[in-house]
């Protein structure tokens, strides 16, 4: 591999690090909101468990945590990368 090559994929390997450092971030951003709706849901009254307020927080929280999940898994830069690094020597 020549070295102009070997350059864009070094650059390619920094843009990826920028996207899941970004993606870390949104992690976080999540995962606080799932727990506030987590913790909004957890303060209702348990007499109003099958209340339709209930049943929506329940949902949302649910919701968020699957899309957490989701994010989470969504890619394995340290694969990629280590293909890319693979492919410059």
């Amino acid at each position: 591999m020549n070295r102009k090559r070997r350059a864009e994929i070094d650059g390619l390997i920094a843009s990826l690090r920028e996207i899941e450092r970004e993606l870390g971030r949104q992690q976080d951003i999540l995962a606080d909101i799932s727990s506030d709706e987590e913790a909004y849901r957890d303060a209702i009254p348990e007499g109003l468990w099958e209340s339709e307020r209930y049943l929506r927080a329940e949902a949302s929280a649910e919701a968020l945590c699957t899309a957490h999940d989701e994010l989470v898994t969504l890619f394995d830069f340290d694969s990629v990368i280590a293909s890319l690094e693979e492919a410059k020597q």
